[in-house]
């Protein structure tokens, strides 16, 4: 019974198939190309690719940079500890930026992917891509009071000059460069954002502080999974030793 089902199944005519999908035209083609050969962090075409040996992700040699500067890093991609010592350059992928060819997003010209930031970046078309794109405006504006106790934890003022709008790399390059020989005593202003930062406590060495501290971001390297009162504890132990 069974085998006459299925010989009755096979022998039945099918029904009209649907319409074939079509194939995807050559600007999503050239889109995905690009994503392909795309940094994680940057989202740019790879410049100066190098790779990570454990987990094999690709990155730009400059993006992937300030992760070298942690003395346990991990993938900004997967999250995986790695060996700084491992990281190589991506010689396959600077090859096949070299031989694939890309239409530029502005002026459609065909571009190697190897060349495409350099065009893009001098493309008329693009800029005034760029120049026109709308500014954000919400949708709906919020009925809600906007918080004014909340601390500012993205940019950050100079404690010895003033300086404004700071992030936390270019606040380590402007007082690498403008002030390492100031010898005041001054409050760290990324840890006194924080909530474990005590905004009068001033450091000896704010410089050395700078670069063992904050010469990366807590929110691309911290696990804040990690039981919080530990965090404040080894916080506090650090602020000592440094004394």
């Amino acid at each position: 019974m069974f085998r006459s089902l299925l010989v009755a199944a096979a022998q039945r005519p099918q029904g009209p198939a649907g319409p074939p999908r079509a194939a995807p035209g050559p600007g999503a083609a050239a889109e995905a190309l690009e994503a392909q050969f795309s940094c994680p962090i940057c989202l740019e075409v790879f410049h100066r690719a190098v790779g990570i040996a454990g987990c094999g992700h690709t990155f730009c040699g400059e993006c992937l940079q300030p992760c070298l500067q942690v003395p346990s890093p991990l993938c900004p991609l997967c999250r995986v500890p790695f060996d700084p010592k491992k990281v190589e350059k991506a010689s396959n992928v600077e090859k096949q930026l070299s031989s694939y060819k890309a239409p530029c997003r502005g002026c459609s010209k065909k571009v190697t992917l190897a060349k495409m930031r350099s065009h893009v970046s001098s493309c008329a078309k693009v800029q005034e891509q760029m120049a026109n794109c709308p500014k954000f405006v919400p949708v709906v504006p919020t009925s809600q009071p906007i918080p004014s106790n909340i601390p500012n934890r993205s940019t950050f003022v100079c404690p010895y000059c003033g300086a404004r709008n700071l992030d936390q790399q270019e606040l380590v390059k402007h007082c690498m460069e403008n002030h390492r020989n100031d010898p005041n005593k001054v409050v760290c202003p990324v840890c006194s954002a924080m909530p474990w930062g005590d905004p009068s406590y001033k450091s000896a060495n704010f410089l050395q502080h700078l670069l063992h501290r904050h010469k990366f971001s807590y929110d691309t390297f911290v696990d804040y999974n990690i039981d919080e009162e530990a965090a404040l504890q080894a916080a506090l132990a650090l602020s000592l030793s440094e004394n």
